[in-house]
């Protein structure tokens, strides 16, 4: 099922962030989020507060971060593009998986559904599906 919502190439990495902490912590907080990606923990409550608005997290004040249901697709999709699109510059180009981690992320943000279709259509075909 593909979720039609618009959101920022950085609340995606967000949301793709809390589900990764999420497989790893019984419980996702603030800080855990802002350490993950990088950030301060003012722009990690910032753009929480922005995924509570639009349906996508669960969080009261101090407590833990909890993707929705709707929020737990959308991450997921990210994270298999994500996924995907470094497997195939691994893989396929033989791309550095250091590099190759850093240009998926941002390939994730930037590829149409269309194209994203195609490339797994190509993976498939080629037995080079991840």
């Amino acid at each position: 099922m593909q979720i039609e919502i618009t959101l920022s190439n950085s609340l995606q990495d967000y949301l793709e962030g809390i589900l990764n902490l999420a497989e790893n912590h019984e419980k996702v907080r603030i800080t855990d989020l802002a350490e993950y990606l990088g950030i301060t923990k003012p722009s990690a409550t910032s753009a929480a507060k922005i995924l509570v608005k639009m349906g996508l997290l669960h969080h009261d004040k101090y407590g833990p971060l909890e993707l929705t249901g709707t929020g737990l697709e959308v991450a997921s999709e990210v994270r298999r593009r994500h996924n995907l699109l470094k497997e195939f510059l691994v893989s396929v180009l033989g791309v550095p998986v250091k590099t190759a981690e850093a240009e998926a992320c941002l390939m994730e943000h930037s590829i149409s559904p269309d194209t994203f279709i195609k490339l797994v259509n190509f993976l498939e075909t080629h037995n080079a599906t991840p």
